[in-house]
């Protein structure tokens, strides 16, 4: 047989696969369970050669089978599911059969634009690190807003403490200690939230650890005003190899940062940006782009110009934005952040692009 090409759509427990040449002609089709060592006896059994094409669709254990499928010296070709259901032949007909030949026949005629970057061990290890600390920290946030809104119901209102600390929590139980129930109630809350901080201790104590894998990067990243540890991490842990970037203008809008744009003949218009991307990244980004309030904050200048002609909200993200774009530089250049190229737009090119 000629160039194989194989579609593998991928679950928990097996994987169906579809095994064609370059012509069209379908070898073989089945089913193989979802481990090493099957999918070895798998590529055996069929003769795969090393560099052989695999496509797969993204889902919940597509990572783990490329990783699998490229320790056995085959080419898996992840590819955004999204991407894969619009150009199916019978996109309302699902079925696992039809899905790995869907991705065979893709694959074949190269009808897939864009192929996922499956992130090594270590990179997914530190994206779930951040996933889960995330989770913990909506936790906290979700109690705290619990307390708060317990509070105003029993006429409260007018004191509500931020609850941020266990000092906060500690010196609010002792205040209701009269009213028995909503004591109880909120000594609830206060054990939740407790429970989640120390998850979020225990797994930003995991972060400086692995932080040692990725020294150099956060060390540059962390010159970068606003940037801190989980700042710095997501970054690394989003972009992965920016060398997969051609430039600062594709990171942005690999990082969902960029506006929407419908140029249709002498028509053209933009909308918000994008959010594609990662979510979590736009929002550690969002974060340090507050710090340009501060008048000592390179982009400060060039803040205030936006908020006066588009508002504060619409400047942080533009601000972010341009961040997104610096961390990219620092990231591909190697060199620490350097305050005096970051020059802010002139007024007079900010008046002209307005006219």
């Amino acid at each position: 047989m000629s160039q194989a090409y194989v579609g593998l759509d991928a679950h928990f427990k097996t994987c169906t696969y579809t095994i064609g040449d370059s012509a069209g002609q379908i070898g073989s089709e089945g089913t193989v369970a979802t481990s090493s060592l099957a999918l070895l006896a798998w590529q055996r059994s069929h003769d795969l050669p090393a560099g052989t094409p695999v496509a797969l669709e993204t889902g919940t254990v597509s990572f783990h089978v490329a990783r699998v499928l490229a320790r056995l010296g085959l080419d898996p070709h992840v590819i955004d599911a999204h991407e894969v259901r619009l150009k199916a032949y019978r996109p309302r007909q699902k079925c696992d059969r039809r899905d790995a030949r869907e991705l065979y026949e893709g694959l074949r005629r190269g009808l897939y634009r864009s192929r996922v970057y499956v992130p090594d061990a270590n990179l997914s290890r530190l994206r779930e690190t951040l996933s889960r600390r995330r989770h913990f920290v909506r936790l906290m946030v979700m109690q705290r807003n619990a307390a708060r809104r317990l509070l105003r119901a029993h006429g409260l209102h007018v004191a509500v403490p931020r609850l941020a600390s266990e000092k906060a929590w500690v010196q609010l139980l002792a205040a209701l200690r009269g009213d028995v129930a909503l004591h109880d109630w909120l000594a609830l809350h206060a054990q939740q939230w407790r429970a989640a901080r120390q998850c979020v201790t225990t797994l930003e104590q995991s972060l400086q650890e692995q932080r040692l894998g990725y020294a150099t990067a956060a060390d540059l990243l962390e010159t970068i005003p606003g940037f801190g540890l989980i700042v710095a991490l997501t970054v690394i842990a989003v972009f992965g190899d920016v060398r997969r970037f051609v430039s600062a203008k594709h990171a942005a809008s690999y990082g969902g940062l960029v506006p929407a744009s419908h140029d249709s003949a002498e028509r053209v218009a933009h909308g918000r940006i994008t959010r594609s991307g990662s979510s979590e990244l736009r929002a550690m980004l969002c974060e340090a782009a507050h710090h340009a309030r501060h008048p000592r904050h390179p982009l400060h200048r060039h803040f205030g110009h936006l908020c006066v002609r588009h508002g504060a909200k619409r400047a942080v993200v533009a601000i972010a934005h341009q961040l997104c774009r610096i961390a990219y530089a620092v990231l591909r250049d190697q060199v620490a952040f350097d305050p005096a190229r970051c020059r802010p737009r002139q007024p007079q090119l900010a008046q002209a692009a307005a006219h």
